[in-house]
């Protein structure tokens, strides 16, 4: 719901604006003086202000002055009484939207109010697409060619032409907000805005305040009206990640606002209405949750009609080289003269190693790997300890997850195995056969089989 401020000191004009654009769905704030408005400008979240040149004390065109200056995208509508061509030119200079005398036509300037607040939106909007710049890609901001990872991308394609509901479950790092992303920016909603929440960052008073916006007042430290992510997320996308850490109480709010798309800010008692698309994510297994009366059962199906569940990145190590080279370019950049490469032993290192940190502790150790080593190539010696460390060649606990059937473990250790030889061995498949003790027609047929290239 967009907030338009109108100030006059004729409080008949606020009675006849109030009536006539709060007719038209939007939510009215009234002021009679310019140092009042100026306070409600500092401490609300407005899509327009409408004011009156002349008026006692501070005026409207020293109201628009500073407007401009506080929030400089808001726009503003002036109007008098008394208009002439020099109070016209002097407002478009500081800037004012437009400029209108009374007495109005009531279709005028519920036109030039529309005008205003498209635009405005259109601000908000570029602001936030030039912010998520970097994220906006057909899945450029995410890698791999696993057979995983691919069916993820098939699901993404399929889901973003849809408004249901979608939850991604995953271990931490493995890029749920980029596949969340992904869903939003290919779908028919990449012209709204996506945003996100951290449901496990923040109490459950302040979660709610995030979520659904509050009053002035509505409790301590609430010193203006606040718009919550659901308001502004209307039209796009809210993504709530770790949705799983959500009390109880406050699913069944969240349950609400997912049946009928329409909440109240908390102090509030005016029904707010949205258009939003709903995408969670969480680490937690929230069936598990749901059996153990931790998470409300209605939700959980509410949130999951489409279900993306994004492996470890043990679980799909044919990803890696891509991984690799993708964060590499991000950090060394496309201008450097030669790419940086990784020792035989790194690769060795990498293709053991169990990697709980998921992706993104892959792209940290890259990172950290290109600002220890200034020359053109990573070395064992780059690497953090976790990974060169003994206890770090092959931990079988974490590099198969439990319940495992024997035949798909031993399978699973075999694939590693054959990849470590592999980078071990510069990709020289006789040298990588000789490591393991195999001929070099039995590593080509299982490399086939796991569908290793090189």
């Amino acid at each position: 719901m967009e907030t338009v401020l109108i100030v006059d000191d004729e409080k008949n004009y606020l009675v006849v604006l109030e009536a006539l654009l709060g007719s038209e769905g939007y939510e009215i704030m009234t002021s009679s003086s310019a140092q009042d408005a100026l306070r409600l400008v500092r401490e609300s979240d407005l899509d327009l202000v409408i004011t009156d040149v002349r008026m006692p004390g501070m005026t409207g065109m020293d109201l628009l002055r500073e407007c401009k200056r506080i929030k400089p995208e808001v726009p503003v509508i002036m109007m008098t009484a008394y208009g002439t061509i020099e109070t016209a030119v002097e407002a478009m200079k500081q800037h004012a939207y437009d400029y209108i005398t009374k007495p109005f036509q009531n279709e005028q300037l519920k036109l030039t109010v529309r005008k205003a607040l498209e635009n405005y939106r259109l601000v908000k909007r570029n602001k936030m697409l030039s912010q998520e710049l970097s994220d906006r890609f057909r899945y450029g901001s995410m890698v791999g060619k696993s057979s995983s990872m691919m069916k993820i991308f098939d699901l993404i394609e399929k889901v973003s032409r849809s408004k249901a509901s979608v939850l991604i479950t995953g271990p931490s790092g493995t890029g749920k907000e980029l596949i969340a992303k992904a869903i939003h920016f290919t779908g028919n909603r990449s012209d709204g805005p996506f945003v996100s929440v951290n449901c496990g960052a923040l109490a459950e008073t302040l979660l709610e305040s995030e979520l659904f916006g509050h009053e002035k007042g509505a409790f301590t430290g609430a010193v203006s009206m606040k718009k919550g992510r659901f308001e502004v997320a209307d039209g796009g996308t809210i993504f709530l990640d770790e949705v799983g850490e959500m009390s109880t109480s406050l699913q069944v709010k969240l349950l609400r606002v997912l049946q009928e798309m329409s909440f109240e800010r908390v102090g509030g008692t005016r029904a707010i209405d949205v258009d939003v698309r709903v995408i969670s994510a969480s680490n937690r297994d929230i069936k598990e949750d749901v059996a153990e009366g931790l998470f409300r059962e209605d939700l959980f199906y509410r949130l999951n009609v489409i279900h993306i569940d994004v492996p470890p990145l043990r679980e799909r190590s044919d990803d890696i080289p891509l991984l690799v080279n993708h964060f590499i370019k991000k950090y060394q950049g496309e201008k450097a003269d030669k790419q940086m490469e990784l020792a035989p032993d790194v690769w060795k290192v990498f293709y053991s190693y169990s990697w709980p940190g998921n992706v993104r502790q892959l792209e940290n150790v890259i990172e950290r790997a290109l600002v220890l080593n200034a020359g053109s190539m990573i070395r064992k010696e780059d690497l953090p300890e976790e990974l060169t460390g003994a206890e770090a060649e092959f931990d079988v606990e974490r590099l198969i997850p439990a319940g495992i059937p024997l035949p798909k473990a031993l399978e699973t250790i075999e694939e590693k195995l054959i990849r470590r030889a592999l980078a071990a061995s510069e990709n020289v498949q006789s040298h990588a056969a000789q490591r393991l003790g195999i001929t070099k027609s039995l590593i080509q047929h299982k490399m086939k089989k796991y569908h290793i290239t090189v």
